[in-house]
């Protein structure tokens, strides 16, 4: 039974899920009766003109609502968390819809003996695979299996499980209905088991798009904007869209609702410190039922909290300490046992500077820049003080670059590597990272850990704190239909936002789901103001600004400004792409043409592998390998793309590992690019299938 306990614990996550390997779908299977109503307003949609009932519909979103509970525990389901699941039972439907309507199309029908024999083979559907198979071996456990199947405890459980192998079944014979043009051919396996397990060798002239000139030496006209527009025009489709301006009140307890929740905690202290039963205990009292015997250290609190903890004078088991204020909530920690954990937390704070590796004068820049910051770090200049100044990262810039208590994991590999192996007080680096340069100033170590269960209460406003906010956010509208909007904002100083671009189902830009605003949104004409909308998080004031039902994104300001940023773009490649092509030459090196560059550098490097477009000491270019990986030996290449621009390459060689078996190598690729080329295929056919459908959103 271990194994049918496993598989039942999963099941709200498999129990209605198709995984067509390859689909990124997820598709419930209910065997419901899709006729459902005609009559509208018990409808939640049609497809294709088939009509989807609501309680269709009703009974996939309450299937996500459980599986999000199951799989977010404690997790609180707030209205926009609501409107985004909303949303995935609706695609879910959808998709289902569009699948069960390609089995009719192409007569796909299954016979019982097809699913006996499925579990049979000797690679059953996936349902099986995922729950009964060897994770050593990956061989499917047949006893066990057969065990479950016909244990009479498993009979509802199992009629489910054949539902969706039923599905997966239906859509196997969906892909091999449309890969009849699918095949593999013996060039293709060849290239891509060259490219695969080559490693090249080269040298090549990096030159930034920087290097073409400066933007304005390329303007772009009006009606290059529109044409571009025009031609790429699929690339702007949307579904019909809302701006808006906004206010925004936010709902921020005061220090009087602070110290309600501080003294609620305090009058449970004496009885948590008795309570026969944690467990118990915290589940009735705790905003977060979970915390019952957990292991802390200090990067599982703020600094100030974990401070207020870990330095207490008393960790004996039974001890309570708290309340301890910590990110917007208050703990009340009850100690059961303190010892010393088996890896330590650090506490670290750092100068962060970024670059692009690819440009020689960004790199030359940051050191310069870093050996200053080091200077001054000699000079006595505190490294709170340097971290503000030059610190690009925002977030810990602020506290002096402090980046709190972390373990080893919790970081970059280098990042964690350079604190992990100094000393407090230290200061290391630079350390690179994908993120830039770090400067880093070792604070402390910790290896203190606790086992404890807490109480705790999450820091909320009260009514008194919501119902200020509101009058003043009613006092706001009421001046804002006599005097205007955006003068009544001034005389109040509040800020003015723009949500954007957003859809009746979609987040807005800085407030998330909100069906509130969306619902004002899509009635409102231009220039409307709506109510007082209170959400979570605060109330608003909407002013709607622009309306777009056409179907695309307009050639606003905004998407003109991007594709003049796009076009720029091209044609500074172009002149690039010229320029450098002019450096070529009978008897030209890659040294002579940098010599004669200040700006540019040659790069050397072996090893350098295709598969991930990794360059030894340089860093990853996929474009830039892609094309060492079709040059001839030997010769300069014409100018070619990078990520960052162009670049002049020299291959010097392919090599192969030592003892590769080619042969062996294309009979094992063989079958996965087939399956890829499958996958494409389908995934493709299914995306012009949702395209072209003709779906009718009706729900309210």
């Amino acid at each position: 039974m271990a194994v049918m306990s496993s598989l039942r614990n999963k099941t709200h996550i498999i129990l209605y899920t198709l995984l067509g390997a390859f689909l990124a779908l997820i598709v419930f299977e209910w065997g419901m009766n899709f006729t459902g109503f005609t009559g509208k307003a018990n409808l939640a949609g049609k497809i294709n003109g088939k009509p989807i009932p609501i309680s269709q519909y009703d009974e996939v979103y309450k299937a996500v609502t459980e599986n999000f509970r199951r799989s977010t525990p404690g997790a609180e389901l707030t209205p926009e968390s609501e409107l985004g699941l909303q949303e995935q039972a609706w695609n879910t439907v959808v998709d289902q819809t569009l699948l069960e309507q390609q089995f009719e199309k192409f007569g796909i029908a299954l016979q019982d003996q097809e699913v006996v024999e499925a579990f049979d083979s000797p690679t059953p559907p996936m349902v099986i695979r995922q729950n009964f198979a060897d994770p050593a071996t990956g061989a499917v456990d047949r006893k066990k299996l057969e065990s479950a199947r016909h244990d009479p405890r498993n009979k509802e459980l199992w009629v489910q499980i054949e539902k969706i192998v039923r599905q997966e079944l239906k859509v196997n014979k969906l892909i091999s209905a449309l890969q009849t043009l699918g095949h593999v051919t013996e060039p293709e396996l060849g290239d891509i088991v060259s490219r695969q397990f080559s490693r090249f060798s080269a040298s090549f002239i990096p030159v930034p798009l920087s290097f073409a000139g400066v933007d304005s030496q390329f303007p772009v006209k009006d009606e290059e904007i529109t044409k571009y527009y025009d031609a790429h025009k699929e690339l702007f489709r949307q579904v019909p869209s809302r701006k808006a301006d906004f206010v925004f009140f936010p709902l921020i307890p005061s220090s009087k609702d602070s110290l309600a929740v501080r003294t609620e905690l305090e009058t449970v202290r004496a009885e948590f410190a008795s309570a026969v039963s944690d467990s118990s205990f915290v589940k009735v009292q705790s905003d977060r039922p979970t915390g019952i015997n957990k292991v802390y250290s200090r990067a599982d609190f703020s600094p100030e909290a974990g401070s207020a903890l870990f330095n207490s004078s008393n960790l004996n088991p039974g001890t309570i300490v708290g309340p301890i204020a910590d990110r917007g909530e208050y703990r009340l920690i009850k100690i059961r046992q303190a010892s010393s954990a088996a890896q330590p937390v650090a506490r670290a704070s750092h100068i962060l500077l970024r670059f692009n590796p690819a440009s020689r004068d960004d790199v030359q820049k940051v050191k310069e820049l870093s050996m200053f910051i080091y200077k001054q770090l000699q000079a006595g200049i505190p490294f709170e003080v340097l971290a503000k100044k030059y610190s690009a990262d925002p977030g810990s810039a602020i506290n002096g670059g402090d980046v709190g208590w972390f373990s080893k994991e919790r970081m970059v590999p280098a990042f964690s590597a350079a604190v992990f192996s100094a000393r407090p007080g230290a200061i290391v680096g630079p350390v690179q990272t994908q993120f830039g340069l770090h400067i880093i100033k070792v604070t402390g170590f910790d290896q203190t850990a606790l086992l404890c269960s807490e109480i705790v209460r999450n820091i909320r406003p009260s009514s008194e704190t919501v119902e200020s906010e509101r009058r003043q956010a009613m006092a706001f509208q009421l001046n804002a239909k006599e005097k205007g909007f955006d003068k009544s904002a001034a005389s109040a100083k509040l800020v003015v936002n723009k949500s954007g671009e957003f859809g009746r189902r979609t987040p807005i830009a800085q407030i998330g789901y909100s069906d509130k605003i969306a619902a004002f949104a899509f009635k409102a004409a231009e220039g409307d103001l709506s109510d007082v909308i209170e959400t979570e998080k605060g109330f608003y004031l909407m002013r709607l600004t622009a309306k777009n039902d056409v179907g695309y994104r307009l050639l606003d300001k905004d998407l003109k400004a991007m594709i003049t940023a796009e076009l720029v773009r091209e044609k500074k490649g172009a002149s690039l792409e010229k320029k450098l092509g002019a450096m070529k030459g009978s008897g030209v090196t890659l040294e002579k043409i940098a010599a004669a560059n200040a700006s540019f550098h040659v790069v050397s490097a072996d090893s350098i592998r295709w598969s991930d477009g990794f360059i030894p000491g340089y860093g990853v270019d996929r474009p830039l390998v892609e094309a060492m990986s079709g040059l001839t030996a030997g010769k300069i290449s014409a100018p070619v793309k990078t990520t960052e621009g162009y670049a002049l390459v020299l291959l010097r060689g392919k090599v192969y590992p030592a003892g590769l078996n080619l042969a062996r190598e294309k009979a094992a690729l063989a079958p996965q690019l087939l399956r890829a080329k499958q996958e494409q295929l389908f995934a493709e056919y299914f995306a012009s299938l949702r395209k072209n459908a003709k779906i009718e959103d009706l729900r309210p």
